[in-house]
Formats: C-alpha cells, sequence, structure tokens
C-alpha cells in the first residue's frame, strides 16, 4: 500500500440510497482512495437506473484505487440475490453483512486504513432470522473488543453515548459503574488519538430529569453516575458533571467542551441530528480500526431517485480520512 489512505466503503442495504451515493461519490475527483465493498452487479443496475455513467474497476489489495471523476474502485463481493432500489429482500442480508465482514478483515490485515459504512436496515436483517443490533456491536465482536464507544459528531458538537441501541427500560440497568468507566476512558482516548485534544474536555449528561435532584428523581447519579466520574477524575480525566440533559446542550456549557456524553441514544442524539443532519458523521470508538458511517437510514422512499444528498457520505469520508492519518501518526511515534 502506498503512504496514500485507503478507505473501505460498504454499500450498505441494496435496496436502500447506499449504491447510489457510492456511485454519486464517484461523479467528482476525489483526494483520498475509496474502494467501495459491494457487488458490482447492483452497482451497473443502479448506474443503469439513474442513467450514471460510472465506469467500475476490480480492485485488489496493494493497488491505488481510482480517484477520477467517473471512475470507482470496487472490490465484489458475492450474494446479492436482489438489485430493485426500495424493495427490501430478506435474501440479501447475508450478503450485507459479509460486505461489513470483507472490509473490517481488510482494515485488520492492512489491506485499508479504515472504514466508511453507508446504512443497512437492521429489521431486514433481523426479519433473516440474523441478530444484528447495528454496526457498531457488529464491528465490536468482529474484532473482538470488549467495549465500543458510538459517537456522532459534526464541526461544532461532538456527542458520544454510554448505552446506545436498547429499549429505555433497560438503560437504568446498563450504566454501570465498569461500563461508564470503559466508555468514558475509550472517549477520552480516543479524542488525543483521532482528533488530536490533548486534554479532552467531556461534559456528562445525568439520566434521569434534573440529573436526579439530589436523589428526589432517581438515584442513579448519587449511587452510579458521581461516584465513577469522581474515580475517573482521580486518573487526571476532565469530566464535568453529571449535568441535566436540558441544560448541558446549551452554548453555556458547550463552548468549553469537546464532546458531550450522554447516557442513551435518543437523549444526545436528537440534539446533535437537529443541529447538523446531513452532515454529521457516525464514528465508532476503542476498534483497533477507523471506522466511520454516515448519520441517516436507508431512505428507501429516496432509492432509485436521484435525489439523495452525499453529504453526510462525504463527510464521514473526510473525517475517516483525518482519523486514519491521525491513526498512522500515533503508531509511528510508537515505533
Amino acid at each position: 500500500m502506498s503512504d496514500g489512505v485507503v478507505l473501505a466503503l460498504t454499500a450498505g442495504e441494496p435496496a436502500g440510497i447506499g449504491p447510489e451515493l457510492c456511485l454519486q461519490l464517484a461523479m467528482g475527483k476525489r483526494n483520498v482512495g475509496v474502494v467501495v465493498i459491494a457487488s458490482q452487479q447492483l452497482l451497473e443496475a443502479r448506474a443503469s437506473l439513474l442513467g450514471l455513467e460510472v465506469r467500475l474497476h476490480p480492485w485488489t489489495p496493494g493497488t491505488e484505487p481510482r480517484k477520477d471523476a467517473g471512475e470507482l474502485s470496487v472490490l465484489h463481493v458475492e450474494g446479492c440475490a436482489s438489485h430493485q432500489a426500495g424493495e427490501l429482500d430478506t435474501a440479501n442480508s447475508r450478503y450485507v453483512l459479509e460486505t461489513l465482514k470483507v472490509a473490517a478483515r481488510g482494515c485488520l490485515d492492512g489491506d485499508f486504513d479504515g472504514m466508511v459504512t453507508a446504512p443497512v436496515h437492521k429489521g431486514i436483517i433481523n426479519d433473516a432470522g440474523i441478530e444484528f443490533s447495528g454496526h457498531t456491536e457488529f464491528l465490536q465482536e468482529l474484532c473482538g473488543v470488549e467495549r465500543v464507544v458510538m459517537m456522532l459528531a459534526t464541526e461544532e458538537l461532538r456527542v458520544a453515548l454510554v448505552t446506545t441501541h436498547l429499549p429505555l427500560k433497560d438503560v437504568p440497568a446498563a450504566i454501570t459503574p465498569e461500563r461508564l468507566s470503559q466508555v468514558a476512558s475509550i472517549l477520552h482516548a480516543d479524542l488525543k488519538t483521532f482528533f488530536g485534544i490533548e486534554q479532552p474536555r467531556i461534559l456528562v449528561a445525568g439520566l434521569n430529569p434534573h440529573a436526579g435532584e439530589g436523589g428526589h428523581l432517581g438515584r442513579e447519579e448519587i449511587e452510579v453516575i458521581e461516584p465513577t466520574l469522581d474515580k475517573l477524575r482521580d486518573k487526571g480525566l476532565q469530566l464535568t458533571g453529571p449535568l441535566p440533559a436540558d441544560t448541558l446542550f446549551t452554548p453555556h456549557w458547550l463552548n468549553d467542551a469537546d464532546a458531550a456524553l450522554a447516557m442513551y441514544h435518543d437523549q444526545g442524539l436528537p440534539v446533535l441530528k437537529f443541529q447538523g443532519f446531513g452532515r454529521a458523521v457516525n464514528i465508532t470508538l476503542g476498534l483497533p480500526i477507523v471506522r466511520t458511517s454516515v448519520d441517516h437510514g436507508t431512505a428507501l422512499d429516496l432509492a432509485g431517485t436521484g435525489k439523495a444528498d452525499p453529504g453526510s457520505l462525504q463527510t464521514a469520508i473526510r473525517v475517516g480520512e483525518q482519523m486514519a492519518r491521525s491513526l498512522k501518526s500515533a503508531k509511528k511515534r510508537e515505533t
């Protein structure tokens, strides 16, 4: 591999907008090497549907991906049973997961410097009889790490999550001292490694309204969150909180912070998506590889129309490249 960054880009759910986002990417010249991990026939069918003239080039490890407008390097994956835009098919589910495995293993083997993922459809994968709760958990298991952290980011805001895809009723029990400590430590370390922030300043939300209001609205803050944060502060982490979530996400607090840590999915992500939907990036921290993703779903209603906005994918690729370069630099310093 050359000194340049090479990113794997999985095309996601075949019925969704992922394949056409990959093709739209090829309409302009790129500064970073991108290899699409997908069925070549799927990409050809979607290009034909949209009237896009894109030349697809088979890619092999160690070669430089095509970067010119109208050209796209592809690592073909077999098993895509249906190419129909907007029509989900359970027969595609194992193919979708295989694209993720190919990309992640390529990163672990050094063929790629990072992976970027277009959206998948969790429901149809589960309908196929395969347990799947999301990219984050899937890559955690595949890479064999104990804990990963989901973080979404825009230019102005970064929000990480203590818990991710859990029913709300299960969240309090999942917020243990061990889990909170692991998540905060990963967030702290990866803000340093991937974003060059030497002393990250992290705001931590409480679980309950008003951060429990002294125990009157819940005791998780008193019994779990506050003691854990105190121990982490003793180790040098700059943590502010637990703060009420309805005031944490205001300029008074955010102007002096590098990231916010929310206790559950819909506590932090609605704020971020309102602030920057379509230009945000989903980042998995705690992995031995770089992984970024778009901030939106499969958008089946837009698939095949040519109206899908590639903004979030472009952001995911840009951030993925930055993170990959930072990781390379960190590894060089270690040696």
